[in-house]
């Protein structure tokens, strides 16, 4: 069974979110453990950049794992305010620590969705 941390908020495409979730804050947003395993090893990150407008459930980059590629939906709307530009080099991050080095960006958030705790998200998976 993947981890899920219980002090984040998670997206039914399975990206995480780490903060306060409500406008004006900025959170951090990766992918789970259970997106990880599931997408393989990954070999390249397209990452949104600085300033870009994020649409919570919207395509907002692109990760190409050893079996697939597989799209980067934003879970808030709001401003990307930083990227992890250490994914460029070390994309695999990812897969080793997805809660941790793996994470993608950090949004200013202007809406927040319905998002799921830990519970809500580990039935989704099962």
């Amino acid at each position: 069974m993947s981890s899920v941390p219980s002090d984040l908020l998670y997206s039914a495409e399975h990206e995480w979110v780490a903060g306060d979730a409500e406008a004006g804050s900025v959170v951090t947003v990766g992918i789970t453990e259970h997106a990880a395993v599931a997408l393989g090893d990954v070999v390249y990150v397209e990452l949104p950049s600085v300033g870009d407008e994020v649409t919570a459930g919207e395509v907002c980059g692109e990760l190409e794992s050893s079996k697939a590629v597989s799209e980067l939906y934003s879970p808030v709307s709001g401003t990307v305010t930083a990227v992890n530009e250490a994914l460029s080099s070390e994309p695999s991050a990812i897969n080793d620590e997805p809660y941790e080095s793996g994470w993608i960006f950090k949004v200013e958030v202007s809406d927040v969705p319905e998002l799921l705790d830990a519970e809500g998200y580990v039935a989704h998976i099962a």
